[in-house]
């Protein structure tokens, strides 16, 4: 049976006067399935991002995604430092409406949500006899008490379940526990398997059936039955932190990884080069070495940090130059990669420039008087 709780924020003191954890902490590393569920790795750099809401996906924190389809609602993400405290957060991530949507259409949606590859899901035994349960379990809070829908959607087998809860004016911790499901296995690879999703906003699409609270085939009309909207005021809002997903009927404390440890983890899906603040800086960072192939283009080679879940893309981002032969020529369109010579481990970038280059010498692409400039490489899922 699918199960929910909701944590106060407390503590409690042993007899010997210690100030112990209401919550057991096993020593088991790397339980928690979610990457990034402090909201604190920004590799993207953006403190806030407003005017969203229009069709279309977002990653503004790494690993956290956010889909919106249909609204004329419009909110803004931030980057928050409202946090429950005194248990180790410094971020939260918050969103707030800035546009209400007044008029509910049928088909619009929007969610926050972490898509997960089916390699970190094995540990559950989906779709075999010894199937373990799922247990989600994270920080929120919001302006006014709301009905959030949260969703686990097994997207290799098109099966969902899903449970409501309350969130409210102050910062609690949210425990909830769904059935193990011994119908479909997760594919042990690096693709999407599982999308955990959060809904906020949603149409009679949606919100017309009967909400799936055991597992099930998806049905569209079950998927978010009983929510309120974040998008029916301005005035609304709501943030989350602590966000676990972990093996098995018990929620341990958040599990608190260094940050180097984050990073990597957040490194093979997205990096940012160069990596450093973009705040400092000279504004001529390198970002890859190469050669020009001719009097237009340069290539080079930017090598991961870590190797990355697959082939990536890339977002430019800032003024960018080719350093050559004690010269520089900026670049006239934006950086692409050569997909025939780029994998896991590294990218062959290709920029281009007006004119100047000599074919057969040696350069680099570097930012052109820009502590800003980067591009994105992504291996999103």
């Amino acid at each position: 049976m699918s199960e929910i709780r909701v944590d106060t924020i407390s503590e409690k003191t042993s007899g010997s006067g210690t100030t112990v954890s209401n919550l057991v902490n096993p020593n088991s590393p790397f339980r928690n399935v979610i990457i990034n569920g402090d909201m604190t790795i920004n590799q993207r750099g953006s403190t806030s991002t407003t005017g969203l809401g229009a069709d279309g996906e977002l990653y503004f924190l790494d690993r956290i995604r956010t889909f919106t389809s249909g609204t004329a609602g419009r909110y803004t993400l931030s980057q928050d430092t409202d946090v429950p405290p005194g248990l180790g957060f410094s971020n939260s991530l918050k969103f707030q409406c800035t546009t209400a949507d007044t008029s509910v259409a049928a088909d619009e949606l929007t969610l926050l949500q972490q898509q997960i590859a089916g390699e970190n899901l094995q540990g559950f035994c989906k779709g075999t006899s010894s199937a373990k349960k799922f247990t989600v379990s994270f920080y929120a809070k919001a302006n006014e008490s709301r009905v959030v829908s949260l969703e686990l959607s097994d997207s290799d087998n098109s099966r969902t379940i899903s449970q409501l809860f309350t969130v409210t004016a102050d910062w609690q911790r949210h425990v909830l526990t769904f059935d193990a499901d011994t119908t479909g296995a997760f594919g042990n690879d690096t693709n999407k398997s599982m999308s955990m999703i959060f809904w906020l906003h949603a149409g009679s699409n949606f919100t017309g059936g009967t909400l799936n609270t055991s597992w099930n085939s998806n049905t569209n009309a079950n998927r978010a039955v009983g929510i309120g909207s974040l998008l029916a005021s301005t005035n609304n809002n709501f943030f989350i932190t602590g966000w676990q997903f972990e093996v098995g009927d018990h929620a341990t404390d958040f599990e608190h990884l260094p940050r180097d440890v984050n990073l990597q983890r957040c490194y093979r899906y997205a990096q940012r080069h160069p990596s450093q603040d973009p705040t400092s800086g000279s504004g001529f960072c390198v970002i890859g070495n190469g050669y020009n192939n001719s009097s237009t283009v340069n290539l080079s080679i930017v090598n991961h940090y870590v190797p990355m879940r697959a082939d990536p893309s890339i977002t430019n981002s800032g003024s960018f130059r080719v350093h050559h032969v004690n010269a520089a020529a900026a670049t006239s369109a934006a950086t692409t990669i050569d997909d025939n010579t780029s994998g896991a481990h590294s990218s062959l970038l290709v920029a281009t420039v007006g004119s100047g280059l000599t074919a057969g010498q040696g350069s680099s692409l570097e930012q052109n008087n820009d502590t800003d400039a980067h591009i994105i490489l992504s291996a999103e899922i």
